[in-house]
């Protein structure tokens, strides 16, 4: 039996790194002080996320980019040297390379003490925000102390085949990391009861009990540029239930699982992964990889 505590953050984030790292170490005291193996930070923790999404009168001219950082520089160094034997996995945008046109990536990565364990580029785009971003190609798992894990950002989640291919590659843990707004068009008197917000809560369950994961969600919140973000930082079993939630507040979510025993419980008897038909699908044969990059299939 190895019980593991994970930590999700809703917390607001800027521009200004220094502050960043504040926040992040505020929040990485907490997390330990409860006992945390894993601290999920949001999407753009690192530089803070886009001010809006809607490009500058219909230019294609990204309204406010974040700083642009290097997987491998001083900032995700930074992160390292903080985290000591605690997973944390943070979103940030990273800088562009030759494949994309050197436009920049909205990206995340785990760390721990050791290094970088898993790196993620945002591969799915919502309203204008492809203005800003390249996007990522693929979804796939990796290692950590904690078990295998997998890591998506914010609108990855609304895409069932996200999840889905990171638990055929052996995720048993997924971080999602999100800057999730309110909705524009008619945001609620009350947050908790907006649909935008609700949608996110039913996303988070969904992913976990269609794929019976030990799933954490964390987002930012308060304001940003025109943004309301929603907050709702949660960890969620592999039943679909909610173990811990901030609610639509700033705050830290935490709950402890024995990973193995409540996905290998979930699993018994109504085995989502084993009772697939993959031949009855659209979509790949079941020997095939769980993702095929665009760039790789055009290719072939």
């Amino acid at each position: 039996m190895t019980v593991r505590t994970f930590a999700a953050a809703a917390a607001g984030f800027g521009r200004d790194l220094d502050e960043s790292f504040v926040t992040i170490s505020s929040l990485l005291e907490r997390a330990r002080a409860a006992g945390a193996d894993v601290l999920a930070l949001p999407e753009a923790a690192l530089g803070g996320y886009l001010s809006s999404l809607h490009d500058s009168g219909g230019s294609g001219e990204p309204v406010d980019v974040p700083p642009q950082l290097d997987a491998d520089g001083p900032e995700i160094r930074r992160l390292i040297a903080l985290a000591g034997d605690v997973v944390v996995t943070v979103g940030f945008c990273e800088r562009g390379d030759a494949a994309s046109g050197h436009r920049p990536y909205n990206s995340c990565v785990a760390v721990t003490g050791d290094g970088v364990l898993g790196h993620h580029r945002k591969v799915h785009q919502p309203l204008n925000e492809n203005t800003s971003y390249a996007a990522g190609d693929r979804f796939a798992a990796f290692d950590t102390p904690v078990g295998r894990m997998g890591m998506m950002i914010c609108y990855d989640k609304a895409f069932p085949e996200a999840a889905r291919a990171l638990a055929v590659d052996g995720a048993r843990i997924v971080v999602c990391m999100s800057a999730w707004p309110a909705s524009r068009t008619n945001q609620a008197p009350v947050l908790a009861d907006d649909r935008w917000t609700r949608r996110f809560d039913l996303f988070d369950r969904a992913r976990a009990l269609e794929n019976q994961i030990v799933w954490v969600s964390a987002n930012q919140a308060g304001t940003f540029g025109d943004m309301q973000l929603v907050a709702s930082a949660k960890i969620v079993d592999p039943g679909g239930e909610v173990l811990d939630t901030t609610g639509t507040e700033a705050g830290l979510a935490v709950a402890s699982v024995d990973v193995d025993d409540a996905v290998d419980a979930a699993r018994r008897f109504m085995g989502h992964l084993r009772d697939r038909r993959p031949a009855s699908y659209l979509g790949t044969p079941d020997d095939a990889p769980p993702v095929v990059p665009a760039v790789a299939a055009r290719a072939s």
